[in-house]
C-alpha cells in the first residue's frame, strides 16, 4: 500500500478521487477549458513544454493540446484510475508521473507549469513545498487557476472537512519568490453563458531573472 504524507493525499488517491473523475467528463468541460487557456496563453508566448500538477484524466491537457498541438505535455497525478484514463487518450504523447505531487522530484523545466483547482486541496502545511516544486519545474511561466480568498479559509467540501482551502495562492508565491512577477490574471464565473468555470481565479506568473 502506498504511504502518503497527508490525509488529503489518501482522500484523492482513493474512492473520492475515483468519483471525481467520473463526475468531471465531457466535451463541454474541454470547450470551457479551451476558452480559458486561450485567454491565458495570449500573454504567454513561446510555450513549447507544459507540466500540469494534478492533471486527473487530462481535460486541461486536452484543451491545451488543441491550442498548442506541437507542445510537449507532462502530467503529475495521484489517482491510479485517473492515470489510466489519461493514458487511454494520450498514449505515449503525454509524459505521466503517477504519484503524489509531494513525492515529485523535478527532472527538468517546462515553459508553462499549471495547477488548476489543485492547490486548494493541498494540506496547508505542505503548500510551501508545493510552491517550491512549481517554481523549480518552471523555466518561464507558472499558471495558478484556483479559488481565491484574501485570507486563508477552509470550506466544507461535499460534506468533508479538511479537504478544501482557499487563499491568495498567487500572492503567497509572489512574496516567496522575488523574481516572479504577475503577468496577467482573471476570473471565470460559473454562470458564464457560453464557457463557464467553477468560479476560478487565474493568475499567470512569470520568472523575470
Amino acid at each position: 500500500m502506498t504511504q502518503f504524507q497527508t490525509e488529503q493525499e489518501h482522500f484523492w488517491a482513493g474512492d473520492f478521487g475515483n468519483e471525481y473523475s467520473k463526475r468531471n467528463v465531457g466535451e463541454s468541460l474541454i470547450a470551457s477549458n479551451v476558452a480559458l487557456f486561450a485567454r491565458i496563453l495570449r500573454t504567454a508566448p513561446d510555450v513549447r513544454t507544459i507540466l500540469e500538477f494534478g492533471a486527473n484524466i487530462g481535460l486541461n491537457l486536452q484543451a491545451l493540446r488543441r491550442l498548442l498541438p506541437s507542445a510537449k505535455l507532462s502530467a503529475i497525478e495521484i489517482n491510479k484510475g485517473a492515470v489510466e484514463e489519461l493514458r487511454q487518450w494520450a498514449g505515449d504523447s503525454v509524459q505521466v508521473y503517477p504519484q503524489s505531487i509531494l513525492d515529485y522530484k523535478p527532472d527538468g523545466k517546462r515553459d508553462f507549469v499549471l495547477s488548476k483547482t489543485v492547490l486548494i486541496h493541498i494540506n496547508p502545511e505542505e503548500l510551501q513545498k508545493v510552491f517550491s516544486l512549481l517554481y523549480a519545474s518552471s523555466s518561464k511561466y507558472i499558471c495558478l487557476c484556483e479559488y481565491y480568498s484574501p485570507v486563508p479559509v477552509e470550506v466544507n467540501y461535499r460534506g468533508h472537512t479538511g479537504k478544501l482551502f482557499k487563499r491568495d495562492f498567487a500572492g503567497d508565491m509572489l512574496r516567496q519568490y522575488p523574481d516572479l512577477r504577475l503577468r496577467d490574471y482573471g476570473f471565470i464565473y460559473h454562470g458564464d453563458l457560453t464557457f463557464p468555470q467553477d468560479d476560478v481565479n487565474w493568475f499567470l506568473l512569470e520568472k523575470v531573472k
